[in-house]
């Protein structure tokens, strides 16, 4: 997008039985969010009316469009993905919310692709109704590394203004989590994750915390090896690399102490142990950013809350977050690409006669 535009950012339905709409629409009714980006939603004019007046919310205008090149700036536009007819059932799963759930996301995951968004925020899905032949994954980011990875892998991770917290392992189930943790991935994750915190985040140089994987960090192999076998030389390599990496510390202890105030990262093992500790200490401003791809994605830290949907008790601010750390990353990107961006070789203009140009990283010998 030219530099002279606002950003613009795709938000997706999410499950359409569910609090997601209910959040946007309370997040888009502000008026600083169009003076602050153009947002597109991908959904329908039917379905958003039947959220607002389900929730009793306030009506506000919207600019209406099949494409999202055709978006206006300083309004709320609404991309109506047309197709099927959508029914509703508020707090009810059913596998037609799933399907409106993924038109929507791949609708909006192609825009990306193409340059039509510059930034992706997903409201929350319901990930066993939204499964099928074009969705077999077992979360967004999953589904986000195979469509948009290029071959970068995804890394989960949460934050908010004090804290960040990534995922070796995402959603997986607890048993399989041992076997899947080895040196190779901890390293990687570490690399993804130093990487992230200065091109996304703006950190110079990042301090990061690595957690370990067993009770009191295994107790010198006492309640497991893996901490000395698989985790610590993933730190160790890291470190050579001049990567900041530090542990790995016992999880229990870890966040109730305030130890995570000294990093400017953690490295959870697994999705629980980060998680759990986040979501307590993050409260209603936790956000979902999508680090390791070459696009920004980021999404609220809550779920579909069948329990509230259609009662308006749905708190958005996690959502708006998500918006605000989606431009600012977008904002950040840009700025340490245009400062990193190779330079041109030094030059040394010599006050002489013939104002001379002496090119000093060239070697005499050079032809």
């Amino acid at each position: 997008m030219s530099s002279n535009k606002k950003i613009r950012v795709g938000i997706t339905q999410g499950d359409t039985n569910g609090i997601g709409l209910e959040v946007v629409l309370k997040t888009l009714a502000t008026p600083e969010f169009t003076e602050l980006c153009t947002p597109i939603v991908y959904s329908s004019n039917k379905i958003i009316s039947y959220h607002r007046k389900a929730n009793d919310l306030p009506y506000f205008q919207t600019n209406n469009i099949r494409y999202a090149r055709d978006a206006r700036e300083g309004n709320v536009n609404v991309l109506d993905l047309g197709g099927e007819e959508v029914k509703i059932e508020l707090g009810e799963p059913s596998k037609q919310a799933g399907q409106a759930a993924f038109r929507s996301l791949e609708a909006a995951v192609s825009d990306l692709k193409n340059g039509q968004i510059d930034v992706l925020v997903t409201a929350p899905i319901n990930k066993d109704n939204i499964q099928s032949e074009q969705f077999t994954f077992p979360g967004h980011t999953e589904y986000l590394e195979a469509s948009l990875g290029d071959g970068g892998h995804a890394l989960m991770t949460l934050c908010n203004p004090l804290l960040r917290v990534a995922l070796v392992t995402n959603h997986m189930p607890i048993a399989k989590v041992p076997a899947a943790i080895t040196t190779e991935l901890v390293g990687e994750r570490l690399r993804t994750f130093n990487a992230s915190l200065q091109r996304d985040f703006g950190v110079e140089r990042p301090r990061i915390a690595v957690l370990s994987l067993n009770p009191h960090a295994g107790e010198n192999g006492l309640l497991g090896s893996e901490e000395e076998t698989v985790i610590k030389p993933a730190i160790d390599a890291a470190y050579d690399e001049r990567i900041l990496a530090f542990g790995p510390y016992a999880a229990d202890g870890f966040f109730g102490s305030g130890h995570y105030r000294q990093f400017d990262g953690v490295l959870a093992m697994y999705h629980d142990q980060g998680l759990a500790s986040f979501k307590a200490l993050a409260m209603n401003e936790g956000v979902n950013f999508t680090a390791g791809l070459p696009f920004v994605r980021t999404s609220p830290d809550h779920g579909t809350g069948y329990d509230i949907a259609g009662k308006n008790m749905a708190n958005e601010t996690s959502l708006r977050q998500a918006i605000y750390v989606a431009i600012d990353v977008y904002r950040n990107r840009k700025k340490y690409d245009e400062a990193h961006v190779n330079p041109l070789r030094k030059q040394y203009f010599e006050r002489g006669k013939d104002n001379v140009v002496l090119d000093l990283t060239k070697d005499e010998n050079d032809e």
